[in-house]
């Protein structure tokens, strides 16, 4: 894709309140080419010809890293496109994405799907944009060929995805999945719903919140889970759960780390943030599968987050029209069981954690681990991408921690005005990202990179 090319003067940024990886001081940032080259006292830096932003109190972050976004492009483009996405990603302090292989038509499980959605992003991207593989029925071997050009991993349904061309494994597929991943060293990362235990839920459609969240109770999670973690066993593979809801899920993974399962798990903000007791009837813009569940779960979340058992805290974009939502404000007939589960919340991550964060007694410096160096690091990009540190890309985020927004979703870059956050307070404002040392501005051109994976196997993260 045509790049843009790094400022030639270095860029000296200085804070009083820089998140670095042993914690948040006062610093002065020297970036040159586009990556770090120094850390020095506050004040310290004065290099030749380099151009000085001062930020004063407002905190410096490493952009954060999302590694579980639904760009849908090509194919769902109206539901949202590499160009919005990417947008609403940088505006939110979001320097690195990867796209997940659905809902995009062609998916990513074969080589050619991936090259449709690497010539479609060209010279679309404000941000680095990297991509999930997918592993589905029948494409075992296009695993390994997908591996070799770079995909981060393979993502994996055990219940039904939602969408025809992205079909889950049944569990002698699961089998044959791990498997070929294990021997190529690729990571799995794993939709956990028991397909059974949904189906023996009770299934009430219409706008009563609690009737949906009945129908996706905590054992579909946990059971979901036991199974993986046993597959993992036996086939050797490294497995990663995404979007973890439910809390029932915890002691199996404490258990497996012990038994020596290579398991990470990551949640959502909005599992962070929400809760189903303040889920409006009719409101489905907060329907998400696993679904968002009340305020006790939601604490013990926070409990085993503090803890370091979630390596990420990542957004599961994944937004569509607002007919597929069947928002009642658009005409729809805010019917739970029938609209698209999804939440669309990419924009609104830092500003939504850091909200309940602070609220809680956590530091910006916790979630910076959560939200960037945690998911560079399930990623295998510690060392270029999530931190503040000598070498790595500079991509940074100035952030005023004390500065409160409205959100107004018709404001957001996403290219449909659909939130569960519409209308709530939110606190921290993203005033500046920047990307390998370049301010981004989503009204001139794009500059963002498409990454691959560099290692040979992602290390063991349990």
């Amino acid at each position: 894709m045509p790049i843009s090319e790094t400022p030639a003067s270095p860029v000296v940024i200085r804070s009083r309140r820089v998140v670095l990886p042993d914690g948040e001081r006062p610093a002065d940032v020297l970036v040159r080419d586009g990556r770090i080259e120094q850390i020095a006292a506050h004040g310290s830096l004065l290099v030749g010809d380099a151009l000085l932003t001062d930020l004063g109190d407002t905190a410096l972050l490493p952009g954060l890293v999302d590694t579980h976004v639904h760009v849908n492009e090509p194919g769902r483009t109206e539901w949202e496109g590499f160009a919005t996405a990417t947008k609403a990603a940088a505006t939110g302090g979001v320097t690195t994405i990867i796209d997940m292989p659905l809902n995009s038509v062609p998916p990513t499980t074969t080589v050619d799907g991936l090259e449709a959605k690497r010539k479609i992003a060209e010279g679309q991207s404000w941000v680095d944009l990297g991509f999930w593989g997918g592993a589905i029925p029948g494409n075992v071997g296009d695993l390994e060929p997908l591996h070799r050009e770079g995909v981060f991993g393979f993502k994996s349904f055990l219940a039904p995805s939602g969408v025809d061309e992205f079909p889950h494994v049944e569990q002698e597929e699961l089998e044959a999945a791990l498997a070929e991943q294990a021997r190529i060293g690729a990571l799995a990362i794993i939709h956990a719903e028991d397909p059974a235990v949904l189906e023996a839920a009770p299934q009430q459609p219409g706008v009563h919140y609690r009737d949906f969240l009945a129908s996706r109770p905590d054992d579909a999670e946990a059971a979901a889970v036991a199974r993986l973690l046993d597959t993992a066993r036996r086939t050797g593979a490294r497995v990663h759960i995404l979007h973890v809801s439910s809390a029932a899920v915890l002691p199996l993974l404490r258990q497996a780390r012990e038994d020596g399962v290579r398991v990470t798990a990551e949640t959502c903000p909005h599992y962070l943030t929400l809760a189903a007791e303040e889920v409006p009837d009719g409101d489905t813009a907060f329907k998400c599968c696993p679904p968002i569940r009340d305020e006790s779960n939601r604490d013990l979340l926070w409990t085993a987050l503090a803890a370091g058992e979630f390596i990420a805290v990542v957004s599961d974009h994944s937004p569509s029209t607002p007919d597929l939502k069947l928002l009642k404000r658009y005409g729809g007939s805010g019917d739970f069981a029938a609209a698209w589960g999804g939440i669309a919340s990419l924009q609104l991550g830092l500003p939504a954690i850091w909200t309940e964060a602070r609220r809680r007694g956590h530091s910006l410096a916790e979630v910076v681990r959560w939200m960037s160096g945690g998911p560079a690091e399930l990623a295998g990009l510690t060392g270029t991408k999530g931190a503040i540190a000598v070498g790595c890309d500079a991509d940074l985020v100035a952030f005023d921690p004390d500065a409160e927004f409205a959100v107004v979703a018709e404001e957001l870059h996403h290219r449909n005005p659909v939130t569960p956050y519409a209308g709530k307070t939110l606190s921290g404002v993203v005033r500046t990202t920047w990307l390998r040392g370049r301010a981004v501005d989503v009204e001139a051109a794009p500059f963002g990179r498409q990454i691959v994976r560099t290692t040979d196997e992602e290390g063991d993260l349990s």
